[in-house]
């Protein structure tokens, strides 16, 4: 089984986030026993961030087993498909990444109506390419990944 690893997951890991960084690294090592940890160059670009020197990603990404495999022209097909289905049919709602609910936020001044978009490109070049090259992706982003990737298992 191969999994591709959303990026949340690797920082709740590496920031050892207080609410997140127990559950994810446990599902981290349940994927791996099943398989295979693969990552896009989105994730990793999004990665490198987080050190002083890209080599110490490298050496993060070898001793937890995850391995870059670079997008396929089908992943990037896929992750446009989705990123042009969520800007045509976005409101003025925001969604909630977790459950997928939506609702209209409003300005405690004027009432007037705030929207924003929640999600860049990158987000759907991950499930475009977890959906493409993975049998599952490892996310905390499930509610958005379910309503534009519907096919896509969601692990964890």
């Amino acid at each position: 089984m191969i999994t591709a690893v959303d990026t949340n997951i690797l920082i709740d890991v590496l920031n050892k986030d207080k609410r997140y960084f127990e559950s994810s690294r446990r599902l981290l090592g349940t994927a791996l026993k099943k398989g295979s940890l693969i990552i896009n160059e989105v994730v990793y670009a999004e990665l490198v961030s987080q050190f002083k020197r890209r080599e110490k990603l490298d050496e993060f990404l070898n001793d937890t087993g995850i391995t870059l495999c670079s997008s396929s022209k089908e992943a990037l097909q896929e992750g446009s498909r989705a990123w042009k289905e969520y800007i045509t049919r976005q409101g003025k709602e925001l969604q909630c990444p977790h459950c997928g609910a939506k609702m209209l936020v409003k300005c405690k001044n004027c009432s007037n109506i705030i929207s924003i978009r929640q999600h860049i490109i990158s987000d759907f070049l991950i499930g475009g390419y977890a959906k493409a090259m993975a049998d599952s992706l490892l996310t905390r982003d499930r509610g958005y990944y379910k309503t534009y990737f519907k096919e896509l298992a969601l692990f964890g």
